[in-house]
């Protein structure tokens, strides 16, 4: 039991110094002391009882001498947990690799805008700057939970930028008109045809693509539902089911004809082709949505390897795509590419920008409209040609 410096009771775990300030501490269920200094003792009581019911709890302990790290580490298993695994991966890595070597064992109440900017021009020779914008995507996630949470109470990102370029619009790929039928031609040859040629017809994600079963879709209504995607992890050489990359991913999209025509061919073949024992297993996972756990079957696979009888790769599919550029004498393109194009297309024959946002699954209609809708020079040519035809004939004399 701790005193004042009148010699009076401050209670277990709490005693003032000689400068004034009140200290409390108290260990932890893992061993490791905790500890803080206060002006006022029930500033220092208060802290204490919170602490302790956070590790009670298996919660936090907002420390005042808390590292970037011990939040970072926190905030990832804790907080955003329910985000796709491949966005956890990426806030990893970044902090991982960028984040953690400058501050990550600083105090994060420490942390000032001036240390924030330091990680990212430590980036500026190296990396992207799309990567770049990732790292700040990452730490201000990251800073401004904190700040939600009162581990810190201002944010320490406050007016810092980067300032290296992220790949224009321009830059991302899509296939003109003339690109697209070239390659379809090519394509056509190859036992990949109907997956490329579903994407253009659907503008699904490829792990959306790898993951489709059976169940997903309705010959009746003629709809696909997506609510699932497949990916295989290199790192650890397994296949692993997950839901779709956001809750508004979610989506059933009426098939066209052409995309109902595919799969239906699909369909009609599943019982002679050749089937991998990988296919015998069944892969949990959790929807997003509901939390509940749900099943991937495997042999229920819409695509698999026609030669392996395996899901295919998503790196297989973009080494076999190169190949086909190749051949249709056209620019290379990933899979990522026939999405875009989609959207390029949809938005070419008049589709609403708010609608193609629902059959992408965006929660943003600015990522819909940024970066996955182009204008190509074909489109602008035949606005004017519109505009033109549109013109009042009194105007057109003048």
């Amino acid at each position: 039991m701790g005193k004042n410096l009148k010699g009076k009771e401050c209670g277990k775990g709490i005693c003032q110094r000689k400068d004034g300030l009140y200290f409390a501490r108290f260990y932890a269920k893992n061993g490791a002391r905790q500890n803080g200094y206060f002006k006022t003792l029930p500033e220092a009581k208060k802290w204490l009882a919170d602490a302790k019911y956070e590790d009670t709890h298996n919660l936090i302990v907002t420390a005042p001498d808390m590292t970037v790290d011990k939040w970072f580490n926190y905030w990832i298993d804790n907080i955003i947990c329910d985000l796709a695994p491949n966005t956890i991966r990426n806030y990893r890595e970044r902090y991982e690799k960028n984040i953690q070597p400058l501050i990550g064992t600083m105090c994060i109440a420490d942390v000032k805008p001036m240390h924030c900017k330091a990680v990212l021009n430590r980036m500026e020779t190296e990396y992207a700057g799309s990567t770049i914008r990732q790292t700040y995507i990452s730490m201000g996630t990251m800073f401004k939970s904190a700040v939600m949470n009162d581990i810190i109470a201002k944010h320490p990102m406050n007016g810092v930028r980067y300032t290296k370029p992220v790949r224009a619009v321009d830059d991302i790929k899509y296939l003109t008109v003339e690109e697209q039928e070239k390659f379809l031609e090519a394509a056509e040859r190859s036992h990949n045809y109907r997956q490329y040629a579903l994407l253009l017809e659907t503008g699904l994600r490829t792990a959306e693509l790898i993951g489709l079963t059976w169940d997903a879709i309705d010959w009746k209504k003629r709809t696909l539902t997506v609510n699932k995607s497949l990916e295989y992890r290199h790192s650890r050489r397994y296949w692993r089911a997950g839901p779709p990359k956001t809750k508004k991913s979610y989506r059933t999209i009426p098939l066209t004809e052409r995309a109902y025509t595919i799969l239906k061919s699909c369909y009609d073949e599943k019982d002679t082709r050749k089937e991998s024992e990988m296919l015998s297993q069944i892969l949990e996972y959790t929807d997003s949505r509901t939390g509940e756990k749900k099943c991937l079957v495997m042999r229920d696979l819409v695509f698999i390897n026609w030669r392996t009888g395996e899901p295919a790769k998503n790196s297989s599919y973009d080494t076999h795509l190169y190949k086909l550029c190749d051949e249709a004498g056209i620019k290379r393109f990933c899979m990522h590419a026939l999405r875009h194009t989609y959207a390029t297309r949809a938005i070419e024959r008049g589709v609403q920008p708010k609608v193609l946002q629902q059959l992408l699954g965006h929660a943003s209609i600015k990522t819909t409209m940024d970066r996955y809708v182009h204008v190509t020079d074909e489109s602008l040519a035949k606005a004017v040609q519109q505009f033109e035809a549109a013109t009042p004939t009194v105007e057109k004399r003048v």
